[in-house]
């Protein structure tokens, strides 16, 4: 394990990339509607009944972490947000993937999820939520 001293930031890899500048996760949910608000901190509700998780604002998403990073909301919506769980198989048999992406040059597969009420967080998607968990440890 290793702490940045600069951010304090707690990673599995010594001198891991990453940006020590500070940002505020108010400042990604400022200007958004009260539901995509209830979407986030649901999703946030749910994520921590399954473990005690980190939640990092970065420049351009918020990441979900353990040990390593394991899901990232990568766009609050109007009615919706975004939520990213990279995983190192792709699990083309399911209903709630909007879409499921190779990342270029990696064996890793970016399964999209889009959430528009709290109620799509269901049985499924919380099997995928442990599944991103059990990686990030």
């Amino acid at each position: 394990m290793w702490i940045c001293p600069i951010c304090n930031r707690e990673f599995n890899n010594i001198n891991q990339v990453h940006s020590c500048r500070e940002r505020n996760l108010g400042d990604f949910l400022q200007g958004k509607s009260p539901h995509t608000i209830e979407l986030f901190d649901h999703l946030v509700t749910e994520f921590l009944q399954l473990a005690p998780i980190k939640v990092y604002p970065t420049k351009s998403m918020i990441a979900f972490g353990l040990r390593t990073n394991f899901a990232y909301l990568t766009q609050l919506g109007k009615n919706f947000i975004d939520v990213v769980f990279p995983f190192n198989h792709i699990y083309a048999d399911n209903l709630c993937f909007t879409k499921i992406k190779t990342v270029p040059g990696t064996n890793d597969h970016n399964h999209y999820f889009r959430m528009y009420f709290k109620e799509d967080i269901n049985e499924e998607v919380r099997g995928y939520m442990l599944l991103a968990l059990e990686q990030g440890k």
